[in-house]
């Protein structure tokens, strides 16, 4: 999710027993400018590294019919994300707009939870890297947390259209264009941006995630034969665990709607027809490639619904 770029309602929090599933199963495998980090439309071809097989036929296979799945979901799906190539195209909304409100105001509620998704998430993350046991990069870890702990709000913004993005001067509001808020309708979709921003927040001016970035960016490119380095492998890194809180989310809140369906709302804005990326972002189907090949569960559960 990498395209991201004033209603504030009273926060509703899950109860115990939801909000301790969630944690449970926040499970997560393995900068863009000091001033703003944003979500933005890529404008150029993907940067490719040389082309041996990196992992198995069937695993490549598995992984585009899950991908299939992802933009096949979105079509049925009657809250299923509007991809951002369409986003894009349209006029711009008004903050006043029903559909922006309501975006809004989801994202607002929905914001707490995000940001504990995102603390257990990346304090799993760094262990399964074994990014832990050091005095400096637990340091690191620590100031990370509480940088996500100290957002307090959403703001809609028309002239951000179809990005979400936070300014490093004001770390504690995240900005989201309109227009993204509108094309997101599902609890799911939200979330994914929302964790997406906060692992931007995360990282600040200080690089607390620097390593987990690289060990992240390492791994993908290994599987994948992309180079995946620097700003691709923050944005990977912050698109992996939009993906893995939603489905953390989907865990904590069960419902009669299909398991692929509600995993597919995360990754559903990068059903693009116009599939670009450039230096600094995977395009968006590979994007949805990329974490697939890094969560082979997630695959599997797209294709066979369990």
């Amino acid at each position: 999710m990498r395209f991201y770029r004033r209603h504030i309602v009273p926060l509703r929090l899950l109860s115990g027993t939801a909000l301790s599933l969630l944690l449970m199963g926040a499970t997560v495998v393995p900068r863009i400018s000091a001033k703003v980090l944003a979500q933005k439309r890529p404008s150029r071809g993907m940067l490719t590294s040389h082309s041996s097989d990196r992992v198995s036929t069937e695993a490549r296979e598995m992984v585009e019919v899950a991908g299939e799945t992802v933009c096949n979901e979105r079509v049925r799906d009657p809250k299923g994300s509007v991809p951002i190539d369409d986003m894009q195209s349209r006029p711009s909304l008004p903050v006043d707009s029903p559909e922006a409100v309501a975006g809004a105001r989801r994202a607002q509620r929905l914001l707490p939870l995000a940001q504990r998704l995102v603390v257990a998430s990346l304090r799993q993350l760094t262990r399964d890297y074994n990014l832990t046991g050091t005095k400096g990069q637990d340091l690191k870890i620590q100031r990370a947390v509480a940088r996500v702990e100290a957002v307090r709000d959403v703001r809609p913004d028309v002239d951000s259209r179809d990005n979400a993005s936070v300014l490093m001067r004001n770390p504690r509001t995240i900005i989201f264009g309109t227009i993204f808020l509108a094309g997101l309708p599902s609890d799911e979709g939200i979330i994914s941006v929302l964790s997406h921003e906060l692992v931007h927040i995360a990282d600040g001016s200080q690089d607390n995630l620097k390593l987990l970035f690289r060990a992240v960016g390492n791994r993908a490119s290994f599987l994948t034969g992309l180079k995946i380095r620097d700003q691709r492998a923050e944005e990977l890194t912050c698109d992996l665990l939009g993906t893995l809180a939603t489905r953390s989310y989907v865990t904590a809140t069960p419902s009669y709607e299909a398991l692929p369906q509600r995993i597919s709302r995360s990754l559903e804005h990068n059903c693009v027809d116009s599939d670009e990326g450039d230096e600094d972002h995977l395009s968006p189907r590979d994007t949805i490639r990329a974490i697939l090949f890094l969560r082979p569960a997630l695959s599997r559960e797209l294709v066979y619904g369990r």
